[in-house]
């Protein structure tokens, strides 16, 4: 099976999975097709019924099996189809820009716009823009990140099997005769 993050010519092209809300920025993307605004194909565009319904993992999940990028479109804020369900995904979009920084993934690559069913030009930029974004920073390959801290858990198991510091950290060995002695060391 050939890598879909690969181009005809041998490049890497960015892998961007986009959250859509049905009743606004999905149309547009729509509009955009009918019109036949070109942009970047390397998009995966998700269907759902607002961008309030975005869960946080949805988002984690997706940079865990390989997105470079993650753009939510949502409604304008007050045009909401549910009322407030773009102004809880602004408040979730806030708390997954520190928890991304906080796993060391640049906030660029995830992006937040409002965009109305009549702004088929709009999306056309805003994807074109945030590939443009995700190919200067290069890919983010989470899956081989995930493989290198498997390894390192597994090496460090051994570690901890071989030193006999399992055993006696955990309980399942007979403690020291000075255990007082052995805690002061640590």
């Amino acid at each position: 099976m050939t890598d879909p993050s690969k181009s005809p010519n041998g490049g890497w092209t960015p892998r961007i999975v986009a959250f859509f809300c049905n009743w606004c920025t999905y149309t547009a993307a729509d509009l955009a097709g009918v019109s036949r605004l070109k942009y970047s194909s390397n998009i995966r565009v998700i269907r759902l019924m607002c961008s309030g319904r975005v869960d946080p993992q949805f988002i984690l999940d997706a940079f865990s099996r390989g997105a470079d990028g993650v753009l939510i479109g949502g409604c304008h804020p007050n045009d909401c189809h549910y009322v407030e369900g773009n102004y809880k995904m602004l408040r979730r979009f806030q708390l997954l820009k520190r928890m991304l920084a906080d796993l060391g993934i640049e906030e660029q690559r995830l992006r937040l716009e409002w965009i109305s069913a009549a702004e088929g030009e709009k999306v056309k930029r805003v994807v074109n823009e945030m590939t443009t974004q995700i190919k200067a920073l290069g890919p983010l390959g989470m899956p081989e990140k995930f493989r290198d801290w498997d390894q390192e858990v597994i090496e460090l198991a051994h570690h901890v099997e071989k030193s006999g510091a399992a055993a006696c950290c955990c309980g399942s060995a007979a403690a020291p005769k000075d255990s007082k002695a052995e805690v002061a060391h640590v």
